[in-house]
């Protein structure tokens, strides 16, 4: 398994360390392969959605063509932003642990040259 695409062990015992009844916010960042990544990553859009439904998680945002408006000036090295809310980390490693799933785990993996996924909490902003 490449660093790049798959979560370490570590890493998945990061996420199950979580508090259990908080919601976890899932960014994606993705790179596609120059050759038709974009398209198989269409086709594990499409496919991953009932287990996305089944997890009780919400596709929150999906973008495509970035640029920078603050920074260094340089376009942003991944192609896409996929952001997606589930109820808990244990309903993401649940659903990335069932052996259905992981058949359409495979279309990402051939999409991809890479492929950040950063855990993160809802911040309410208040004091």
């Amino acid at each position: 398994m490449s660093n790049r695409l798959e979560p370490t062990p570590g890493q998945l015992a990061q996420l199950a360390a979580r508090p259990p009844d908080q919601p976890v916010v899932m960014v994606n960042l993705l790179t596609f392969r120059v050759d038709g990544g974009r398209e198989r990553y269409l086709r594990y859009a499409s496919e991953v959605m009932p287990h996305i439904a089944r997890a009780g998680a919400t596709v929150r945002y999906a973008g495509v063509s970035p640029e920078t408006v603050i920074g260094a000036g340089e376009r942003p090295g991944w192609d896409a932003i996929l952001i997606v809310e589930y109820p808990s980390s244990q309903a993401f490693l649940d659903m990335i642990a069932d052996p259905e799933y992981l058949k359409v785990h495979e279309h990402r993996t051939a999409a991809l040259e890479h492929g950040d996924l950063i855990a993160t909490s809802v911040w309410t902003m208040k004091d």
